[in-house]
């Protein structure tokens, strides 16, 4: 009796885990995009949709908050990101590569840190 309790419990505890891991198809991010005008917006915006699973993609000049909607199921932040700084912005978790921030319009060259 006992362990067939103890059975079932471990049997619940395994599942309530393996829902709790489930991707989300409609998930909510906001990264810092480092960037300065309305051509940097344009840019951040289309790399960032070019990841196949991203829903939406909306960056704030004032802000430098980037919003994103998208399918964990297809795509993950880190591959935003990548995306991002192969277009020549840094965000807090992956930094451009020289050649690629040198690519950038001279207007939208930032203080890199």
């Amino acid at each position: 009796m006992r362990s067939t309790i103890i059975l079932m419990l471990l049997i619940a505890f395994t599942g309530f885990s393996a829902q709790a891991q489930q991707a989300k198809k409609n998930a909510k991010h906001t990264i810092e995009v480092n960037g300065n005008c309305e051509q940097c917006q344009r840019r951040i915006q289309k790399a960032a949709l070019t990841v196949s699973g991203v829903k939406s993609a909306s960056w704030n000049v004032e802000t430098h908050q980037l919003s994103l909607i998208l399918n964990e199921e297809k795509c993950s932040l880190s591959d935003v990101e990548k995306a991002i700084a192969k277009a020549g912005h840094d965000t807090k978790e992956v930094k451009a590569t020289e050649a690629d921030y040198e690519n950038l319009h001279s207007c939208c060259k930032y203080d890199r840190k």
